[in-house]
């Protein structure tokens, strides 16, 4: 036999018995339990059902402590969502007078032209989805002089209220801390949308925006149909009386009633009444919301009346008279077409019925690049025989829907004093 075709014989046959074995091999690997494709999903499926057991545990833990919160009864803040506001207010004026005296400054002040950083930050909280609990933060440069300090002011908490809308018509307001008449009132002003140059183009007749101090104040608004009313009650501090030893404090009754007429034109009637109440001597309660109640008085006889006049002959107090006084108010408003409004108010003081305060605007203050606003007001019968005109009238530039520049000018003629003021009103909402 021929030697090289013997050696490829056996080369072929070493061939073959390699391969047998490395074919043996790779079978016994891939029928060994660790590579069998069933072994393997079985394992799979017992450490799934494992781990999915686990997870319902905790499911249950879970949905045993939420259904415990659910059937408890809790804060009623538990679901309140809090929102928060932000308006900063800038008014500057260049004056233009006679001279800058008292009586000038005087004048200012009557117009209602209050320049300065006002900032203000307001918290509204929604409980149980109807009721507002809201906190107004303050600060202000305004009110503070013409010519004296302009330095910063710390922010102030200036009211705190609570609003109850116990259904579509009715409504009630508890408000503990700086109340005023128009947070009971129905306006249509709203924001620096509605804000003029003074306050008496921004604010309407001035009994809205009469301070009641540090007192209680609860207001019950009732809407039917085309007829809206408010009534409400305010109870106040006047802390110590000039000239006297007595402390007081203020009852103050709002009322308001609205009709809604055709044509889009909205009469209202507003009347604000107050009792001042004084006590007899000076005695520290701690806190201007507490207000004292006497139930009954006393009666002396009068042999001790005579010893307390002896006693006290040479020491002379002058006390506060209970004299009610108040104001009322006719208010109209129309829309000329979608966008232009005229106003007008007329305020009459209870004690002078000659003495009348009126004031008629025509605006267009639309959330559009432009708008203006033109305002004549006036007082007359002034118990100072000051009466007063006044007139103003601005340009709006919306520069954004936040910002806002109102560039204006306003004259004013009260008694022997007149004045003009180049003004420009900024305001930016947060």
């Amino acid at each position: 036999m021929d030697p090289v075709a013997l050696a490829v014989d056996k080369l072929k046959a070493f061939a073959k018995s390699s391969q047998d074995f490395v074919d043996d091999l790779i079978h016994r690997r891939d029928n060994s339990p660790r590579r069998n494709p069933i072994q393997i999903l079985k394992r799979l499926q017992q450490e799934a059902f494992t781990d999915l057991m686990k997870l319902r545990d905790r499911q249950d833990k879970v949905e045993r402590v939420l259904s415990f919160y659910k059937t408890s009864k809790g804060s009623p803040f538990q679901e309140a969502s809090t929102h928060v506001r932000g308006e900063v207010d800038l008014l500057g004026a260049l004056l233009v007078m006679d001279d800058v005296d008292e009586k000038n400054c005087d004048a200012l002040s009557r117009a209602g032209i209050r320049t300065g950083i006002d900032s203000r930050f307001t918290f509204e909280t929604t409980i149980n989805q109807k009721d507002t609990l809201a906190a107004e933060f303050v600060a202000s440069q305004k009110d503070k002089g013409y010519l004296g300090d302009v330095s910063g002011q710390s922010l102030f908490l200036e009211k705190v209220s609570y609003k109850v809308n116990a259904s579509d018509w009715l409504s009630v307001v508890a408000i503990p801390l700086g109340a005023r008449c128009r947070d009971v009132a129905f306006t249509t002003i709203s924001s620096h949308q509605g804000k003029g140059l003074t306050e008496l183009s921004s604010h309407g007749p001035p009994l809205l925006n009469q301070h009641s101090g540090s007192g209680i104040g609860i207001g019950v608004m009732v809407r039917k149909s085309n007829v809206v009313a408010s009534l409400a009650q305010f109870v106040s501090g006047l802390g110590m009386q000039p000239g006297s030893d007595s402390m007081g404090h203020c009852l103050s009754t709002f009322g308001q009633v609205v009709c809604q007429l055709p044509r889009g034109i909205k009469l209202s009637l507003l009347g604000l009444h107050q009792m001042p109440k004084s006590l007899s001597q000076h005695v520290s309660l701690g806190s201007p919301l507490t207000i004292p109640v006497r139930l009954f008085k006393r009666h002396r006889t009068p042999e001790t009346v005579v010893e307390v006049e002896a006693s006290t002959s040479s020491v002379r107090a002058s006390t506060l008279e209970n004299v009610s006084a108040g104001s009322i108010a006719l208010m109209l408003e129309s829309e000329l077409d979608e966008i232009t409004r005229i106003e007008g108010w007329i305020e009459m003081d209870k004690s002078n019925p000659k003495h009348l305060q009126w004031a008629v605007t025509v605006s267009d203050d639309s959330e559009d690049s432009f708008g203006w606003a033109i305002s004549l007001s006036g007082m007359v019968g002034d118990p100072t025989n000051r009466d007063r005109f006044q007139a103003e009238s601005y340009l709006k530039l919306n520069l954004g829907k936040r910002f806002s520049l109102k560039p204006g000018l306003t004259y004013v003629a009260d008694g022997n004093a007149r004045l003009t003021a180049f003004m420009l009103r900024s305001n930016w909402s947060l």
